[in-house]
């Protein structure tokens, strides 16, 4: 009998929160005091919703469960670290983050930079000490796709651009731009990784789940501007209003929030056209789309 899907999150969520305490570093080791913030960034917070999509498109690859872990903590890792930075005062300068004062409040500025760094590297290292495929040529390929979809061609990449745009009017095609390599890369990345732990697809099939990938990314960020507008701290979990605030570009002022609405719904549209070939094993991945985007907004 299949489990829903409220009951399927909830499931991977719980485990999933199991997986990722095993690979952090136990906070009694030293040092003390940057592996506790290293956990604090990562543990007890969050949709995990990138290691979700992770798990989906493992199935639709037949992966085994087990390196699937492995690739969704080394994505959640790179999340994390990149919400400590963003938080920081050089940067997005938050208080706030999944309900809970951010890494630097909680420790410093020194710690919380260290704790970022920290994360991003035990993210590579988890890939290249486990075993994710038995073709030493595609784990290869992973390491390189997280490394792209991280750095300056990636999510580092549309932050920089981001930075660089406050106060400025985008078009749409630079807004996407921007927005395909700061939050969409690592959305990508999550659902290929996914995949990429199993053997069952084909190149045009992970041509299909890339531009899903790509899609969904897209959407994440067109509700997350909504969401900025139209929901209040306590439901969000980080301070409201702050893209406003700061004169950051974004598809609500841009479109407005309805035409960021009609946008959300037509990348959702298109994004599960995408899926039209794969049979119910892609169930959870068209599940999932329909989470992000139809969340409260």
């Amino acid at each position: 009998m299949r489990v829903d899907f409220q009951n399927w999150v909830a499931a991977h969520q719980l485990r999933f929160e199991g997986v990722l305490q095993a690979f952090l570093p136990r906070p009694e080791i030293s040092p003390e005091r940057l592996h506790q913030a290293m956990r604090y960034a990562v543990l007890d917070g969050g949709k995990r919703v990138r290691p979700l999509l992770a798990f989906a498109a493992g199935e639709v690859a037949g992966a085994n469960s087990e390196r699937v872990d492995i690739a969704a903590a080394a994505v959640e890792l790179i999340h994390a670290y990149s919400l400590v930075h963003d938080d920081m005062p050089c940067m997005d300068d938050d208080v706030l983050r999944r309900g809970k004062p951010t890494c630097h409040v909680e420790f410093d500025e020194a710690t919380a930079l260290l704790a970022g760094d920290s994360l991003q590297t035990l993210a590579f290292w988890l890939l290249a000490e486990h075993r994710l495929s038995d073709d030493a040529a595609r784990q290869l390929q992973m390491l390189r796709l997280l490394a792209n979809a991280t750095g300056s061609f990636g999510m580092a990449g549309g932050q920089a651009i981001d930075l660089a745009s406050v106060g400025q009017a985008l078009t749409l095609p630079e807004l996407e731009y921007m927005h395909i390599h700061k939050t969409g890369a690592l959305i990508r990345a999550a659902v290929l990784l996914g995949a990429y732990c199993g053997s069952l697809l084909d190149a045009a099939q992970m041509e299909k789940l890339d531009h899903f990938g790509k899609l969904i990314g897209l959407a994440f960020q067109v509700v997350d501007d909504v969401l900025d507008c139209a929901a209040d701290t306590a439901t969000l979990g980080k301070t409201a209003g702050k893209d406003a605030i700061h004169g950051k570009p974004t598809y609500v002022s841009l479109l407005g929030i309805q035409g960021a609405r009609e946008m959300a719904k037509r990348l959702h549209g298109e994004a599960l056209e995408t899926l039209a070939e794969f049979d119910e094993r892609a169930g959870r991945l068209r599940e999932l789309a329909d989470f992000i985007v139809l969340r409260k907004f």
